[in-house]
């Protein structure tokens, strides 16, 4: 009996723990957390992620094409995106949907229906390397994403790292969102001209530029297909300045490429007449407008020049993503465009060209993507009211007391300036031609004083005549002709994670920056204080940087450290000034405009004067407190160099620390906190902290010796206790 209710006990306690193990299991699948350990939560979704998709007010669907059984890293992107998607969903609620895709390289039904959706998205195989038994391999894969929003789609075609994946999705949620609001605001269409002159079919062959009659029935399907997703905003127009010659005006207009062509003669002895030709894409809107090449122009060495047409699918792209620069889906922003400031329409050179020194087409490329950009021409206009934020990137040329003014005015009205000051103008008469030889030259570094300075000065900031020269700075290797080994380049400090400011949220994720050719930048604390506003320091240079003052020659192999330690310190770089400005010009009279404006506006005012509108005399009305002397809070940010805003340190891709960086103050300045520390919490820049040498032998000692010693002690204590109980034992049996 005793036995039969043992036995009922156990099968009881096996049903009970089942059920719990069950009713644990269930819960496990409905009811789950993730905890994120990681120093930036970069597998947790961004607070702008999960704005971005709380907002959709349409659905919107991720369709994920990945290929099954890839090997490592590739393996567990797929994984990262299953819960990466999970997490926009539960932000997204039920506007946000995404679906899973195995496009595997079995030829089966299914793999090849979702290879062929795949590509329709404009996603393609990639080849991979597998190494499977000591054996290096070579597989296609897929692995991309398609976002689709109401009839606006946007891809992104290959993932090969989880880095950034999140900034990259949540940017393209946001486009797709502007770009569709923006869509529906417009009244009119968007125009597309096709400007292509019937001449150049002529010449085509001759340029291996064949296809040219074509381009018209191309160019209208591309519009056409473009029209399906964009809510059928665009209409086309083809014209041909050769049937018409009062399209010539229009082409010209537009800036459209011209050709031009003398008389010759073919191959064959046919007489080709002398003419010339436009050929070229314009979309516009209102008062806006882009034009888009038809045919690239490249000039290899030894070759000349060659042509060619430019690719139907790659127009197509072209086309679109210009599209949304001319109806502006993105926050717009201004670009100081003169005053010798460095040209922001730079291009990468072709190959076979030069690349410009000063090119900053790589910092185009990254703002572009985040905003529309305005460039201002302040010696011809004002500063557009619908503007936030201005950069001012090295000007050269002097400011007049009325173009201050409108500087002034527009930080008065509680708008944001990020400038990059340079203190010296470098002079080279016969250009640089690289790092080894650009020093070989006599270069002249001149101090400038465009009018920024005074100011700047008034706010309470400024740039010192001197640069920065440091012994933690960049070391450039040299070539085995001049001796091999390193070289330090002093004006090209780097600075250190514990000299970033991490008050500032949007630099946390900022580990260390290259600085080149940089100035002091200084405060006025008793001003900044008396007037209400606050100014942050964000990252200064090492205890062990020093000051070139006077005169400057920057020739690595002239530059010294200073024997005296009392000489090095730590600079301040750059600074964030916030809060309500003063206004310069309080109390003063407006500045005139320059004598070129005040001639028109004289004349203006004298013909005004002699027919008024309505009999009075209005060169006797005179305006009084237009000037805002004290403003609304405002940001000015300010660094002593523009260098490092050139090609030649921010990446095409905006990965490196200083392009984050760059991109992260001009978030900032627009109130995109959020985004900026979004776009910097995967920085793979990570430095190891520096410790003395002293510390770095112990550990290295306790790495080689210290092992060996634990286990030495481990025995002792092993043998002690084993010698301790055998003593016990014997104590115990032999009473």
């Amino acid at each position: 009996m005793k036995r039969k209710q043992h036995q009922k006990g156990i099968y009881t306690k096996f049903i009970a723990y089942l059920v719990v193990v069950v009713l644990l299991n269930i819960a496990g699948i409905t009811l789950f957390f993730r905890l994120d350990l990681t120093a930036g939560k970069i597998y947790s979704l961004s607070e702008a992620s999960k704005k971005v998709v709380s907002t959709l007010s349409e659905p919107l669907t991720a369709k994920v094409f990945f290929s099954s059984n890839l090997p490592a890293p590739y393996n567990n992107i797929e994984r990262y995106l299953h819960d990466l998607f999970e997490e926009y969903a539960v932000a997204g609620n039920r506007y946000f949907n995404y679906q899973f895709y195995n496009v595997s390289g079995e030829e089966t039904e299914t793999s090849t229906i979702n290879r062929k959706l795949a590509e329709s998205y404009g996603i393609q195989s990639v080849q991979i390397q597998n190494i499977e038994q000591d054996e290096l391999k070579f597989q296609k894969a897929y692995m991309g994403i398609a976002l689709i929003h109401g009839d606006v789609i946007e891809t992104i075609p290959t993932i090969t790292s989880t880095d950034g994946l999140e900034y990259q999705i949540t940017s393209s949620i946001r486009k797709m969102n502007n770009k569709i609001s923006a869509l529906l605001r417009l009244k009119d269409s968007v125009s597309v001209k096709l400007i292509l002159s019937s001449s150049l079919s002529i010449v085509g062959p001759y340029m291996n530029i064949p296809g040219l009659p074509e381009m018209p029935s191309k160019v209208e399907e591309i519009v056409r297909r473009l029209n399906d997703k964009n809510f059928g905003k665009l209409s086309f127009v083809h014209i041909d300045p050769t049937a018409d010659r009062e399209y010539e005006q229009v082409a010209q207009k537009y800036s459209v490429l011209q050709l031009n062509w003398e008389e010759f003669q073919d191959r064959r002895g046919r007489e080709i007449p002398a003419d010339k030709g436009y050929a070229g894409v314009i979309i516009e809107y209102g008062e806006d407008f882009e034009t888009v090449d038809l045919i690239k122009v490249i000039r290899l060495p030894i070759f000349g020049t060659q042509y060619q047409l430019v690719d139907a699918g790659e127009l197509e792209k072209t086309i679109d993503e210009t599209l949304e620069d001319v109806i502006n889906i993105n926050e717009e922003i201004g670009y100081l465009a003169d005053h010798g400031t460095l040209s922001i329409d730079g291009t990468p050179p072709v190959f076979g060209q030069a690349q410009q020194q000063d090119s900053i087409a790589s910092l185009n490329r990254l703002l572009s993507d985040e905003y529309s950009i305005r460039q201002i021409r302040l010696k011809e206009e004002g500063i557009p009211d619908g503007l936030s934020t201005m950069i001012i990137a090295g000007p050269k040329d002097n400011f007049t007391d009325y173009e201050l003014y409108r500087i002034d005015q527009f930080l008065m009205k509680g708008k944001n300036l990020a400038v990059f000051m340079d203190a010296f103008n470098e002079v080279s008469p016969q250009g640089r031609q690289g790092m080894m030889n650009q020093f070989q030259q006599r270069t002249f570094w001149m101090p400038l004083n465009t009018g920024m300075e005074k100011l700047l000065s008034h706010y309470g900031m400024s740039v010192r005549k001197s640069i920065v020269l440091d012994k933690n700075s960049y070391k450039q290797k040299m070539p085995r002709q001049y001796g091999g080994g390193e070289r330090p380049i002093y004006f090209a400090p780097i600075v250190k994670n514990e000299l970033i400011n991490k008050d500032a949220v949007y630099l946390q994720n900022i580990k260390g920056l290259v600085m080149l050719k940089a100035s002091p930048v200084s405060i006025n604390e008793e001003s900044i204080k008396n007037n209400g506003l606050k100014a942050t320091r964000l990252f200064s240079s090492s205890d062990r940087s020093w000051e070139m003052k006077g005169r400057i020659n920057l020739n690595p192999m002239f530059i010294n450290p200073p024997a005296d330690d009392k000489e090095f310190s730590s600079l301040p770089l750059a600074y964030m000034l916030e809060g309500p400005l003063p206004s310069y010009f309080a109390g003063k009279p407006v500045p005139e405009k320059p004598d070129t404006d005040k001639q028109d506006s004289e004349s203006e005012a004298a013909e005004q004067k002699e027919t008024p509108a309505s009999g009075i005399d209005m060169s006797a009305v005179k305006s009084e407190g237009v000037t805002i002397e004290k403003g609304k809070p405002a940001k000015i940010f300010l660094i002593g160099t523009s260098e490092i805003l050139k090609d030649n340190v921010i990446d095409e891709r905006g990965e490196t620390p200083n392009a984050q960086f760059v991109m992260n103050v001009i978030d900032y300045l627009n109130n995109r906190e959020d985004i900026a520390v979004m776009r910097s919490k995967t920085q793979r820049f990570n430095p190891l902290k520096e410790i003395s040498p002293a510390a770095r032998t112990t550990i290295k000692t306790a790495n080689i010796a210290g092992l060996p010693l634990l286990v030495i002690i481990a025995g002792i204590i092993v043998w002690g206790r084993r010698a301790a109980r055998k003593r016990m034992i014997q104590k115990i049996f032999s009473r």
